[in-house]
């Protein structure tokens, strides 16, 4: 199938009409590093039918939830979880089902999909000119695919799950399907920990609708340590929280071309070189929790991030550093995080940048809208 992407002309136009005529101008040499943030779409403005346990009469309900995000073409797909748990169990209105709409890059909605469980990795593959969505985190998984003019296929994995949990974020590697293998031992592992796996290599067989994974490196592989007082040297993970995913472009300032997985509960971020034959890891320590993290690969163009706290899509912009590493600091979703969180030593969510080489977190700073940014993904002009 060829694969349904813009062209970059397309695309600079579309984001051209997202933003205000003064996007990326700064006024004086003070101010030139701040960047501006505007919601452009609101859930509370958008809306899906759903039956109550699957049952009887729909009903409406505004969309909530906003988690992963991902660009497809010269548009937006956004995961709405609408309260459903973790493991698929219903929102508090009876709701079994999440959300994906699409949107323009000015926030416009075109179309929207409902599917079965909570929505948490969603990524776009060219290749196949597919949205790829992964539901229930930390139990009863499995994954849809949805066309954006045409129908949505929901695959099976071939057989239980061998971390014992869920499934997540989505990447596409060397046109390969990686999926993160979240909240390993969730559903019922013994202690002390398994060598579970990190990763899945998922492959799609679309005629009897099984999605076979097979494992990429495992929770406990080992690593050479980037920073810390391991620095240079091997470690062994011991991975709790496979969560996010990204591919590093080769223009990354470090780690171009691999493959990377947030463990975010462990503030850790590993990379695999995946140069050889032999398994080649690092990783990277952190001083707080981080979500999804986006490239800025050119001078211009926005970021665009979900913020579950106001159910808001939004776009930030103004005068991103080329090459720079952003992220998504969730502080309260690290291990030692309090149980009443936000709390002393761990605030909300912000937009920070990333340090590849010593994993500072730098607090990037912004006007206009308040941002509790969860997804985040970088659209060039």
């Amino acid at each position: 199938m060829t694969a349904a992407v813009a062209s970059a002309g397309a695309v600079a136009t579309a984001l051209a009409f997202a933003l205000p005529a003064n996007a990326g101008q700064t006024s004086n040499r003070h101010d030139q590093h701040i960047l501006t943030v505007r919601q452009i779409a609101f859930g509370e403005n958008l809306r899906h039918a759903f039956q109550p346990g699957g049952t009887g009469d729909a009903i409406p309900e505004p969309l909530t939830g906003p988690d992963d995000l991902t660009a497809l073409g010269a548009h937006l797909y956004v995961g709405f979880q609408n309260g459903v748990g973790s493991q698929g169990e219903p929102s508090a209105s009876g709701n079994l089902d999440s959300t994906v709409a699409e949107f323009t890059l000015s926030g416009k909605e075109i179309a929207q999909w409902d599917v079965q469980g909570k929505v948490d990795g969603l990524t776009a593959d060219p290749f196949l000119g597919k949205v790829i969505a992964t539901v229930n985190e930390d139990g009863n998984s499995s994954l849809y695919t949805i066309s954006p003019r045409g129908p949505v296929t929901h695959y099976s994995y071939n057989a239980p799950l061998p971390h014992n949990g869920g499934t997540d974020a989505i990447s596409i590697f060397h046109r390969q399907i990686l999926i993160s293998a979240s909240a390993p031992g969730g559903t019922g592992a013994p202690a002390p920990q398994p060598s579970y796996p990190a990763v899945y290599l998922v492959t799609l067989q679309p005629e009897t609708k099984v999605a076979t994974v097979r494992p990429l490196f495992s929770d406990e592989a080992t690593a050479t340590a980037v920073n810390g007082p391991n620095a240079g040297t091997d470690v062994t993970l011991g991975l709790t929280d496979p969560d996010s995913s990204e591919v590093v472009p080769f223009g990354s300032p470090a780690f171009g071309g691999d493959f990377m997985l947030n463990s975010q509960g462990d503030q850790e971020l590993i990379f695999d070189h995946a140069k050889g034959p032999k398994q080649s890891l690092s990783v990277l320590s952190l001083p707080m929790s981080v979500d999804d993290t986006a490239w800025a690969t050119r001078a211009f163009g926005a970021l665009y991030t979900t913020d579950s706290s106001a159910d808001t899509l939004d776009i930030v912009y103004g005068k991103l550093g080329a090459r720079q590493v952003y992220t998504a600091v969730t502080p309260c979703n690290a291990n030692s995080a309090p149980a009443d969180c936000p709390a002393p030593g761990f605030p909300a969510n912000y937009l920070g940048t990333v340090n590849l080489t010593t994993g500072a977190l730098t607090p990037v700073p912004l006007t206009g809208s308040a941002l509790q940014p969860k997804g985040l993904i970088f659209v060039p002009f």
